[in-house]
C-alpha cells in the first residue's frame, strides 16, 4: 500500500534492536483518516469473504480494528491482557510472548463474544514474531469460531512471524512489509508485493 509506505518514511524512526517508531500516527497518536484507507484496503484484500468478527489484542491493535470493523459493518473484540471483574464467566485464555514489551501476558476473550458461528478477520498494527496473533488464532480455534485470515498494517519481513503464519495456511495480508531497516541512517526498505 503505497500510501502507507510513504507515511513510514515520512514519520516513521528507526531505533537500534529492529524497533520501528511511528507512534507519531499509527499506535500512539492516531491517523483516523490513514486508518480509514487501511480499512478499505483491508476490505479489498478479503473481498469475497464473510467475516463476522473482527479480533484485535489490547492496546495497539483496537483503534485499527474499530475503522476496519466499521467498515466492514461487523463488531470488533479485543483480547485483554489481564483478568478483570467486568470479564465475568468463561474465557478463552492463551499465552503471548510481547515483542515490543519483552513479555508473557496472558490474553483473554469471555467466551460470551466469540464462538462457533464467527468467522474472525484478526486485525494488528505489528507482525514481528508472530506471537499475538498466533495467540489470537488459538483463541478463536479454541472457541470453535472459524478464522478467515489476518490483517496487519505493518509486518517485519525479516522477522520470522509472517513466514509462521503463512506456514500455518493462515490467509495472512500485510499492508506494508518491512524487508530491512538501518538505525544509522533511518533508512527503510519494502518488499514489492
Amino acid at each position: 500500500m503505497q500510501l502507507l509506505e510513504d507515511r513510514i518514511r515520512k514519520d516513521g524512526k528507526v531505533r537500534e534492536g529492529n524497533v520501528l517508531k511511528v507512534d507519531s500516527f499509527l499506535n500512539h497518536q492516531m491517523d483516523v483518516n490513514l486508518f480509514r484507507e487501511i480499512g478499505k484496503e483491508f476490505q479489498r484484500r478479503f473481498a469475497g469473504e464473510e467475516i463476522t468478527k473482527i479480533l484485535t489484542i489490547e492496546a495497539s491493535g483496537i483503534g485499527i480494528a474499530c475503522v476496519v470493523a466499521e467498515i466492514f459493518n461487523v463488531p470488533v473484540v479485543f483480547a485483554k491482557k489481564t483478568q478483570t471483574k467486568n470479564i465475568a464467566g468463561d474465557v478463552y485464555t492463551t499465552k503471548v510472548e510481547s515483542f515490543t514489551h519483552g513479555r508473557v501476558y496472558d490474553i483473554i476473550v469471555s467466551k460470551e463474544f466469540l464462538g462457533k458461528g464467527d468467522k474472525v478477520l484478526l486485525i494488528d498494527d505489528f507482525l514481528a514474531n508472530g506471537k499475538a496473533l498466533e495467540g489470537l488464532a488459538t483463541l478463536v480455534q479454541d472457541s470453535g469460531a472459524e478464522l478467515v485470515g489476518a490483517g496487519v498494517v505493518i509486518e517485519k519481513g525479516f522477522q520470522i512471524g509472517g513466514k509462521l503464519l503463512r506456514d500455518r495456511g493462515i490467509h495472512l495480508e500485510s499492508l506494508a512489509i518491512v524487508d530491512g531497516m538501518d538505525d544509522k541512517t533511518g533508512e527503510i526498505t519494502f518488499r514489492k508485493q
